[in-house]
C-alpha cells in the first residue's frame, strides 16, 4: 500500500446539509476555515460512489492549506435516499443548494472538483451556477457523452448495468479490492468499501439502488457536454486517467481535444498511467495538480 500525507491530524466532521432542493446531503468537511485560508474545495463523487472515495485526496489537500469538504450525492452514501430526482438538472441544484447552504461555513467560491458522473455534474454546475464556483475539475469525467458511444438507450442501459455486488462478503470485496489495486493507498480501499452498506451477516449491499442507478444512467446519457462547453464561462480543468482500467479510452483523447478547442477558459492534467478513480489511486498528485492551479492564477 502506498502512504497517505498524515500531517493533517484533524478528525474530520461529518453532517447532514439541507439543499432546500427536497433532499439533505451529508458533507464530510477536513480543517477549519479560521487556520484553513487557500482555496476551499468541494468534492463530488461518481455513480454509485461515495464521498470517502475522496478520503486520501481530503487529507493531502487539507495539508496543503484547503478547507475541504467532500459530498454524498441523492440515493449515495449517508445522504437522503427519495425515489426520484436523480436526473442531470435535479441532481446539479442539489449541489447548488448545498454550495449556497454551506457559503456560511467558509465554502464561498470554491473549486467543486467531480469524478466520472460527478465531472459531468460539476460541468453543469458551472454551467447553469458559475457565480457559486471559482472553478471546477472534471475528474476522469465532464467529457462522458455516452450517446456517442450507445446511440439507443436500451444498448447503453444493458451494456453499463452494474454487477451484482449485494451478498458479498465483506472480506472476500476487501481482499479482491486489494488484489486488483495493489498500489492504492489504504484510503482508495476504505473508500471504496464505503460505497456500500455492511449488513450485520458480513455481507454487503450498495447504498445506491439498482433502480436508482439506473436513473443516473438514463440522465447522463442523455447529458451532452459539447453542448454547452462553449457558454461555460468558469476556469474548467479536466484531469483524464490514461490506462486500463479507465472509462472509453480509445476515444478520450480526442473527446479531451475537442474539449481544449471549445471550453474558454481550460487546463488538462492526464494522469498516466491511472485507474478511472485516479483521486482515490494518486491523492498526492491529485492534491498537487488542484493545488498548483488554486495558486498560479488558474483558478
Amino acid at each position: 500500500m502506498k502512504p497517505v500525507a498524515e500531517q493533517n491530524q484533524l478528525v474530520p466532521e461529518s453532517k447532514l446539509v439541507d439543499t432546500l432542493n427536497g433532499v439533505s446531503l451529508r458533507t464530510i468537511t477536513w480543517g477549519k476555515p479560521e487556520t484553513h485560508k487557500q482555496t476551499p474545495i468541494v468534492l463530488v463523487h461518481g455513480l454509485a460512489s461515495n464521498a470517502m472515495l475522496w478520503e486520501g485526496a481530503a487529507i493531502a489537500l487539507c495539508s496543503l492549506g484547503h478547507l475541504v469538504t467532500a459530498v454524498d450525492l441523492r440515493g449515495h452514501g449517508l445522504s437522503e435516499k427519495p425515489n426520484d430526482g436523480y436526473d442531470m438538472t435535479t441532481v446539479t441544484k442539489d449541489l447548488a443548494g448545498l454550495l449556497s447552504e454551506i457559503q456560511k461555513d467558509g465554502f464561498v467560491k470554491p473549486i467543486v472538483c467531480g469524478q466520472s458522473w460527478g465531472g459531468n455534474v460539476v460541468l453543469e454546475l458551472a454551467h447553469t451556477r458559475p457565480e457559486l464556483v471559482r472553478g471546477v475539475v472534471c475528474v476522469d469525467g465532464g467529457f462522458l457523452e455516452l450517446q456517442n458511444h450507445y446511440p439507443i438507450w436500451d444498448d447503453c442501459a444493458k451494456a453499463l448495468r452494474p454487477p451484482p455486488i449485494a451478498g458479498t462478503r465483506i472480506t472476500d470485496f476487501r481482499n479482491y479490492m486489494q488484489r486488483s489495486h495493489s498500489d492504492w493507498p489504504e484510503t482508495g480501499i476504505n473508500g471504496a468499501l464505503a460505497c456500500m452498506e455492511h449488513l450485520p451477516d458480513g455481507t454487503l449491499r450498495p447504498w445506491l439502488t439498482l433502480e436508482r442507478h439506473m436513473q443516473i444512467l438514463r440522465g447522463l446519457w442523455e447529458h451532452h457536454p459539447t453542448h454547452i462547453y462553449s457558454q461555460i464561462s468558469v476556469p474548467v480543468m479536466f484531469a483524464p486517467a490514461d490506462g486500463a482500467n479507465s472509462v472509453f479510452s480509445e476515444t478520450k483523447r480526442s473527446a479531451i481535444q475537442l474539449a481544449e478547442q471549445l471550453v474558454p477558459n481550460v487546463r488538462v492534467e492526464w494522469f498516466s498511467p491511472a485507474d478511472h478513480d485516479l483521486h482515490a489511486q494518486h491523492p498526492e498528485r491529485f492534491a498537487q495538480v488542484v493545488h498548483a492551479a488554486s495558486t498560479d492564477g488558474f483558478f
